[in-house]
């Protein structure tokens, strides 16, 4: 593990550490299921801008300490909306809602890869949070709920964005209206989660997983990520323009160069 003390956030309710090349970002809240509450939105914002501008980090893995990933919002953040005055409830909710979406905006927005490692229950935001990474992997027996409903709300966290996206929009209605709970296998079966391992394997296969998907260069996969992430929203014209603006920088990088040096180099030395 390396020490990363001197640049990684201080944080009370993020804990962050170095395996490798990957960063592991962790929800530490477990006395109460990782329920997240205003600070600690802003810690897991501030530990993902720092992930994303450190060129020691190549990928990111999001979990949860203890039993579960994140049980959604703090019940907290609820008692006090009932108590605060009717004038304000908007205005307020608004507000908080501004923060979570530009929490949910750094992880899906990290230039480096991102894996959720859904170590136990991903209720409402904490669904909501898994399926903004590029990848998710549950434990075995992991229950995994679109849970706004329940309490006459609408999911607020970019579930209705990811959702569709991941299990299709007629499967994402009915996980959404029904508010069941999805165990892990159904949750893979149904392409809400790529993989399924056990509890003492998940990190190992978040780990191993990511180092695989960092071997070409950071601007590569972060220009290739940027793209893919606006594919169903642009026309094939809009995407062929920014494949030909992301390959024209990438020319530009030394990984490229060191690359086609070395290959035409090999070639060289064959003829």
């Amino acid at each position: 593990m390396k020490d990363i003390s001197a640049t990684a956030p201080t944080a009370e309710f993020i804990d962050v550490e170095m395996q490798g090349r990957s960063a592991i970002i962790r929800l530490n809240r477990p006395e109460l299921r990782n329920a997240m509450n205003d600070q600690m939105r802003q810690e897991l914002i501030a530990a993902f801008e720092w992930a994303d501008r450190s060129p020691e980090v190549r990928a990111v893995v999001l979990t949860g300490a203890g039993k579960g990933f994140c049980s959604g919002g703090d019940i907290g953040g609820m008692r006090e909306r009932l108590n605060v005055p009717q004038g304000d409830v908007a205005y307020n909710g608004w507000n908080r809602q501004k923060q979570t979406h530009r929490g949910v905006a750094a992880i899906h927005g990290c230039t480096k890869p991102v894996i959720a490692a859904v170590n136990g229950a991903a209720f409402g935001l904490g669904l909501d949070m898994a399926m903004a990474c590029d990848f998710v992997v549950a434990v075995d027996g992991a229950k995994l709920s679109m849970s706004f409903l329940k309490r006459g709300l609408v999911s607020d966290g970019g579930g209705m964005y990811f959702l569709p996206r991941r299990v299709g929009l007629s499967r994402a209605k009915e996980l959404i209206l029904s508010s069941r709970v999805v165990l892990a296998d159904e949750a893979l079966s149904i392409g809400l989660v790529d993989r399924v391992t056990s509890a003492d394997d998940l990190i190992n296969t978040c780990m191993a997983w990511a180092e695989e998907l960092t071997q070409g260069s950071p601007a590569a996969v972060a220009l290739t990520k940027s793209i893919l992430d606006k594919t169903f929203e642009s026309s094939d014209d809009e995407v062929f323009a920014l494949g030909r603006q992301a390959q024209a920088i990438c020319y530009t990088t030394k990984e490229h160069r060191e690359s086609i040096e070395e290959f035409l180099n090999k070639a060289d030395s064959k003829a």
